[in-house]
């Protein structure tokens, strides 16, 4: 495995390229990344993503990949081997960047996403709730967060208490995929988690969590405390 930062050449900005990427399509952090990773039109996603801080107008990434990524003039790459050392007991300092959604079956028995904050204020909705007494959005954004990983942390092979969790940045991204119109959820979590399975929690690092990977989702980005 590798870990990349990926930066925009200042300069890429000023070429057709750049914008014939750019042109006619909404979530450019998709369609850039899989331009930098995909050597062939048949190959499959085999990288997780994260845009990170910009510097001026310059957006920058970080990405877990199985190979190095295609060097590009429209690039500055910086890659290295991405090998972990992990042991149960360890606990991380974690950020990742979540598309918050839960699954459910309508009554004709489809199933759909639903975003994990509004549902919150669809019940409270549903319940008669006055909207002057519900919750603050950052209760409601805390409380989806955190119920979000909990449901997540066991089978991936890590804990964590939910006082050290800080569920932050929710906001919706809506752009064309085509004519389609898509809405996507996104929500920050920081804080601290403990390994409970080194080889599980390796898959996670690995493979990430949760649904829209391909748009930038579920990167699990760890530190030593």
């Amino acid at each position: 495995m590798y870990i990349s930062k990926l930066t925009f050449n200042p300069k890429a900005l000023e070429t057709p390229d750049f914008w014939q990427l750019a042109m006619g399509h909404g979530e450019l952090d998709h369609k850039v990344i899989w331009q930098v990773f995909s050597d062939s039109p048949e190959r499959k996603r085999d990288f997780l993503f994260r845009r990170m801080q910009q510097t001026g107008n310059i957006p920058q990434y970080l990405a877990i990949s199985d190979r190095a990524p295609l060097q590009n003039p429209l690039w500055n790459i910086q890659t290295k081997p991405y090998e972990p050392r992990l042991s149960k007991g360890t606990k991380l300092g974690f950020t990742m960047r979540i598309n918050p959604v839960v699954k459910r079956r309508d009554a004709n028995g489809k199933q759909t996403r639903h975003d994990l904050v509004m549902d919150q204020k669809q019940k409270l909705k549903t319940a008669g709730v006055a909207r002057d007494s519900w919750p603050m959005q950052a209760e409601l954004v805390q409380k989806a967060g955190v119920g979000w990983l909990e449901n997540r942390a066991e089978p991936n092979g890590f804990s964590f208490a939910k006082d050290k969790i800080r569920a932050e940045g929710y906001h919706q991204k809506r752009f064309f995929k085509g004519r389609r119109p898509v809405s996507l959820s996104s929500l920050d979590l920081s804080g601290e988690l403990l390994i409970t399975d080194e080889e599980l929690f390796l898959k996670t690092l690995y493979q990430g969590l949760g649904p829209a990977k391909g748009y930038g989702f579920g990167l699990v980005l760890v530190r030593p405390l």
